[in-house]
């Protein structure tokens, strides 16, 4: 089973309401998303900081794992390694583009290339797994739920 864009930010934004990432693209085994920096995410010298960018990282692969297999709301994060590349800009959105590596029944990897806008240098690149839960009817029903959202 998958999820569309729609299913996805209908997800995220009922799940997610603090989150500042926004949904940009869904499928393929991959998902885009954005993420506008605010003054209080910049750290001494203008950058963004590190937690931001992991945390954009970390939604990205969230979402592209939700359009490859549903809505699984207790898909967990077990890992998350980031390499930070190069500053990125404190005036442009960062931009994750996600690419699922392997989708297995209990275990997830995917990484993460992270960019300023408008730049084509990576400044930061992520890999992580997520722990998928096994098939429940308890699951089926948050697919339900889901669902009656976007109606």
């Amino acid at each position: 089973m998958t999820a569309t864009k729609e299913e996805v930010i209908a997800f995220m934004k009922s799940e997610f309401p603090q989150s500042k990432c926004v949904v940009e693209a869904v499928g393929n085994g991959g998902a885009t998303v954005s993420h506008h920096v605010g003054q209080e995410e910049l750290r001494p010298g203008g950058t963004v900081s590190g937690p931001v960018l992991m945390s954009v990282a970390d939604v990205a692969l969230y979402v592209a794992i939700l359009g490859k297999i549903g809505i699984v709301p207790l898909a967990v994060t077990t890992s998350l390694n980031i390499n930070f590349l190069r500053k990125p800009s404190a005036n442009e959105r960062i931009i994750a583009e996600c690419s699922l590596i392997k989708v297995g029944r209990t275990l997830v990897v995917g990484e993460v290339s992270l960019y300023s806008e408008g730049m084509s240098d990576l400044v930061a690149h992520a890999v992580g797994t997520y722990s998928i839960p096994p098939y429940t009817s308890e699951r089926s029903e948050n697919i339900k739920t889901i669902n009656s959202l976007k109606a």
